[in-house]
């Protein structure tokens, strides 16, 4: 069994891979330029790349047909994780469990994401601890079937979520047969005050993961990311909660702010990132944070393991967005299946470019693979069904924002195939 999530033995390698991709960015020119890779609009395909309404839609009539290497880039129920309701309701489910199992030290390594409430089902018990609050905190609102920061507001007044329920209640009351809209849901969480900042500005981290398979679990972090800035500098102030550029710091968010840079962007490699911050605070404490951040990812897709559905020819590139606040610690603030692989800039093209080349090489159609590989270009392996430990004795407890050697790896990795065939 290969790290890839299924054996490779007695299947004859291909000479010619057939890709679809129903997007036309990164991904489609990276398969493009994959020798031996031809695009097809037919259904004969080895690989597709498709959207989330193609899986939901067509995916189970198709997978009876596909070829045992065929690869799809989702799995059918990936919303256990990516859509903010489910992901939480998974997350407190494990911790739960684990104090069940009188596991209570794991479970207190589950304190990675904020106190959380499910609108409106929750609505009751929110409202409970909203009163018990003295000191006022500010929430945040984030529906759960949206994404770009579209429909995301913050609030201290109980006043804003009660005219938003009622709206919901009348838009539930007054929706007719033919209607598709439901009343919408969202989650409330306590908002991150205190966020860490560079030149007073706050960011988030886009951090890309891999996984191949969920038995035994397979999972590859990518050492390249970005943080992603706001354009404006950061007060906290109670005054400024309207104001989403300052809050926000999505893509889709700042590239509507005043004064945005298409050219340079509001993001920042992490790698350089990761250097500021031990310019700053020493290796120590930015190795044991990016390392917290690992365990985070690998915690995060344990306590969805046992309900998403498994399938030998899925898997899933998912964008983790990170805050990390004052007192280095992370925080995760949701889950993405469908990370954006739009290029805005020349280094965001160059990263995703890179990125999604690796992938193909960790899903490996060409079947050039070992399955001993613990990097394979930028991707690390770091869980496989346990946890995976560096090959060379190293201080760094975590590649991300490491640098990254993809071209180098790539090259050493073809010499062997081209030596051993």
């Amino acid at each position: 069994m290969s790290a890839g999530g299924y054996s490779r033995n007695n299947i004859c390698k291909k000479t010619e891979v057939k890709f679809k991709t129903l997007l036309s960015n990164t991904i489609h020119e990276a398969c493009m330029k994959r020798p031996g890779w031809k695009e097809t609009d037919k259904d004969d395909w080895d690989f597709i790349w498709a959207d989330k309404d193609w899986i939901r839609m067509h995916f189970d009539e198709c997978r009876h047909h596909l070829s045992a290497t065929a690869r799809v880039n989702h799995f059918r129920n990936h919303y256990e994780l990516t859509r903010k309701d489910h992901m939480v309701k998974n997350l407190k489910r494990m911790v739960s469990n684990l104090r069940r199992e009188d596991k209570a030290a794991e479970a207190a390594m589950y304190d990675f994401f904020p106190v959380t409430y499910q609108l409106p089902m929750e609505y009751g018990v929110f409202v409970e601890d909203f009163k018990r609050q003295a000191d006022r905190p500010i929430w945040i609102a984030k529906p759960t079937g949206k994404a770009q920061g579209k429909g995301i507001f913050l609030f201290t007044d109980i006043r804003e979520v009660k005219l938003w329920r009622k709206a919901a209640e009348n838009r539930g009351a007054n929706k007719q047969e033919d209607d598709v809209e439901d009343v919408e849901n969202y989650v409330v969480q306590r908002y991150i005050t205190n966020p860490y900042l560079v030149g007073g500005k706050k960011f988030d981290l886009r951090i890309y993961v891999l996984v191949t398979s969920y038995m035994p679990l397979t999972i590859w972090l990518y050492r390249s990311g970005f943080a992603r800035f706001s354009a404006f500098r950061y007060t906290g102030a109670r005054t400024q909660l309207k104001d989403t550029h300052l809050h926000l710091t999505n893509v889709a968010v700042q590239k509507t702010a005043p004064g945005y840079d298409k050219e340079s962007g509001c993001k920042w490699l992490i790698d350089s990132l990761k250097r500021y911050m031990i310019a700053q605070h020493g290796q120590e404490a930015v190795n044991k944070l990016f390392h917290e951040i690992q365990l985070l990812i690998i915690r995060t897709l344990q306590a969805v393991q046992k309900v998403i559905m498994i399938d030998k020819h899925c898997f899933e590139l998912y964008g983790y967005d990170i805050m990390i606040d004052e007192d280095l610690k992370a925080w995760l603030l949701e889950v993405n299946a469908s990370p954006s692989l739009t290029a805005d800039t020349s280094s965001d093209h160059e990263l995703k470019c890179g990125m999604l080349d690796d992938l193909l090489d960790v899903i490996d159609l060409e079947e050039k693979r070992t399955g001993d590989e613990v990097q394979i270009g930028g991707f690390d392996l770091i869980f496989n069904g346990n946890h995976v430990r560096p090959s060379k004795p190293t201080s760094v407890l975590s590649a991300l924002g490491c640098y990254n050697d993809r071209l180098v790896v790539k090259q050493r990795a073809q010499r062997e195939y081209i030596k051993n065939r």
